[in-house]
């Protein structure tokens, strides 16, 4: 802390993304989804230690994954931001960024616990909210940020699922508006 002030989640934007709104998107149900227990057509197995003892995950990759995440990441500075804790989400992006279009990563310990809800709350990542979109799946998620979201359907397993590949054209048009929350903003709509 310097100042009294608590230092942002993010560190100051980079040259390369100097110019970009930054998205941030949630990994669960959101862009993968994984399961203890066994999947059929797992995309990857991560083995996580819990309590000193190891677990196998099986994750499955929403599709269009891939495409979408290479997309988003020619236009904006992209931020995964999960309720999951790093020992399990970083292995699996690792896996799933194979275009390196994730720039950061924040876990659990960066959201704030509201009521028993894990809380993103934007206006930590040191961002102007101006630029900044959320898309999530769990509108307790960005409860502190409505007017910065794109809300997005839970995905388990139907493989025929575009919803990604569907949000592209709309994220690629709001990456050059000034202010996404007049978008975004349901209310005026109403």
């Amino acid at each position: 802390m310097e100042d009294g002030e608590p230092h942002p989640l993010l560190p100051p934007i980079s040259s390369r993304h100097k110019g970009r709104k930054c998205l941030v998107l949630d990994l669960d149900e959101t862009l993968v989804h994984s399961s203890f227990g066994s999947l059929q057509h797992a995309d990857y197995i991560v083995p996580v230690e819990i309590e000193r003892l190891w677990h196998d995950v099986n994750v499955i990759k929403r599709p269009g994954v891939d495409e979408f995440l290479k997309k988003m990441g020619e236009i904006y500075e992209v931020v995964v931001f999960t309720a999951s804790v790093s020992k399990f989400a970083d292995p699996v992006l690792d896996k799933l960024d194979i275009h390196q279009a994730v720039s950061h990563r924040l876990f659990r310990e960066s959201c704030y616990n509201h009521n028993g809800d894990y809380v993103k709350d934007l206006s930590k990542l040191g961002r102007p909210l101006a630029d900044t979109i959320i898309l999530d799946n769990s509108p307790a998620s960005y409860t502190f940020h409505p007017k910065n979201a794109v809300p997005v359907s839970s995905w388990f397993n139907d493989p025929h699922d575009t919803e990604l590949i569907d949000l592209c054209p709309f994220l690629a048009d709001l990456g050059g508006v000034r202010d996404v929350r007049g978008v975004l903003d349901v209310d005026l709509y109403r």
